[in-house]
């Protein structure tokens, strides 16, 4: 069962919305498990400080590295991956997210405040990841992208055969650089608009390649450095 710890400030904001749908009936039927652990909790004065001023002066506070210590030792598997998310982090793709998959599991460290002492990061192998170029409220936010990402990479999650295949950066190596191809469904024709004819041929082969031709176009269109990745477009040009 794939595992995941989180240490968080607000930790009863998990599972929150991974309770439901793909995830949800994953996390039921144990394909995968959930603690969240409250950093507090490993604070040692009466006030629960988890936080003070940055040496050097600026705005924000940053996270304690003994407390925040405290409770890496005392809540996380630490022969699995400890991941800190942040906007400085290397940028969160699918690959990433199906190498985290095959992990026994994954721990979670959210920040808060202007972020976490810098010697957190050399007492331990953290990996800084970021899920985009802009700024959260908090770590406990990303998480839960984070997750999902990685769960319905587990095995017996989705069907391997099906829905991880075509989609965006799928796992058909056609696809694995490209953003996914338009879906159609009844009526055939809704507000004057109709299903492309190719789709109601039931020619498979040109279904595939026109799908194919819509993934590439899409990709072109709204992130076309991507298509320097795919290796078969490279192909057909020579």
């Amino acid at each position: 069962m794939w595992q995941v710890n989180i240490l968080s400030l607000f930790p009863e904001i998990f599972p929150g919305p991974l309770t439901l749908s793909i995830t949800g009936i994953a996390l039921r039927e144990k394909k995968w498990a959930l603690n969240s652990y409250n950093i507090r909790d490993f604070a040692t004065d009466k006030h629960k400080t988890v936080d003070d001023s940055s040496y050097g002066g600026g705005a924000g506070m940053v996270m304690k590295p003994d407390v925040l210590a405290a409770a890496i030792e005392g809540c996380f598997d630490l022969t699995m991956p400890i991941i800190y998310l942040s906007p400085r982090g290397t940028l969160f793709n699918q690959p990433t997210a199906r190498s985290l998959s095959m992990e026994k599991g994954i721990n979670l460290i959210c920040g808060r405040f202007e972020g976490v002492d810098e010697r957190i990061f050399l007492e331990y192998s953290i990996l800084e990841f970021s899920i985009g170029d802009y700024v959260l409220s908090s770590g406990d936010v990303a998480a839960i992208p984070f997750i999902d990402a990685c769960v319905r990479n587990l095995s017996g999650v989705l069907d391997e055969n099906d829905a991880l295949l075509e989609e965006s950066f799928g796992l058909d190596e056609r696809y694995e650089n490209l953003l996914e191809y338009p879906h159609y469904t009844k009526p055939a024709v809704w507000h004057g608009h109709a299903v492309p004819e190719v789709l109601l041929s039931g020619n498979h082969k040109k279904i595939d390649t026109w799908r194919l031709n819509q993934a590439v176009e899409k990709t072109r269109n709204v992130r076309p450095e991507l298509l320097d990745r795919c290796d078969f477009l490279k192909e057909k040009t020579k």
